[in-house]
């Protein structure tokens, strides 16, 4: 079957902030005086929502006004350092994205990152250029961490495809076990930090313009 949809995930994916939230975390767990391994941080960090990390973090499940207090600490950190650097989509993302448009094939984004975040991608990187606001699935505070599929799940349903129709972009292992419980029928790993991905048979791009076309059916194409 050919693909019909995408589905992108966003951090790491499509826009390759990975250090900048890793800097964020670091700067967060430095002022509650906690102490995480590199490993740690990738297992614990990466791919999650900020109610489910933070609830890791402190070794008990926060109050939801403790939960939003702290979550919006992080990502005003967060956001600060986005802010000091050059923003921009990754690598062949406009150029793949611009293909999709012209092609009316339908994708949007599925991420963890909360409405904070979203609104604040969409302001400085011109997201509305080429997303449907509407249609984007965001960490609402009920969506369930990956590996858990519900992200991907909602994002299918949205696109109105099941999940063998649609190609999923993803960096983290959290993300990559979402979209394979999500039952996608292409996965491409997108290595924005030079990660090993060995275990995965997937094919790993540094550029979106590395995708092959040819997966997408052909009726769409112009």
């Amino acid at each position: 079957m050919k693909i019909k949809g995408v589905i992108f995930d966003f951090n790491g994916t499509l826009f390759w902030d990975t250090k900048l939230h890793n800097t964020a975390w670091d700067l967060f767990l430095e002022n509650h005086k906690i102490k995480l391994s590199d490993h740690e941080k990738n297992e614990t960090l990466h791919g999650k929502n900020n109610s489910d990390i933070l609830n890791m973090l402190f070794n008990r499940t926060l109050t939801d006004g403790v939960n939003a207090k702290m979550s919006m600490e992080k990502e005003l950190i967060y956001q600060s350092l986005c802010l000091s650097t050059e923003m921009h989509l990754a690598p062949g993302a406009i150029s793949f994205l611009t293909f999709l448009k012209k092609n009316k094939i339908p994708y949007t984004i599925a991420t963890a990152s909360s409405r904070i975040n979203v609104d604040f991608y969409f302001e400085h990187l011109d997201l509305a250029s080429y997303f449907d606001r509407s249609k984007v699935i965001y960490n609402n505070g009920s969506i369930k961490s990956k590996p858990h599929p519900q992200l991907f799940q909602n994002a299918m349903d949205v696109l109105e495809l099941a999940g063998s129709e649609v190609l999923i972009f993803e960096d983290s292992i959290s993300g990559i076990r979402a979209a394979e419980n999500a039952l996608a029928g292409e996965i491409i790993i997108v290595n924005s930090t030079d990660d090993n991905y060995s275990n995965w048979k997937y094919p790993v791009i540094k550029d979106f313009r590395e995708v092959d076309q040819s997966i997408f059916k052909q009726s769409f194409l112009r």
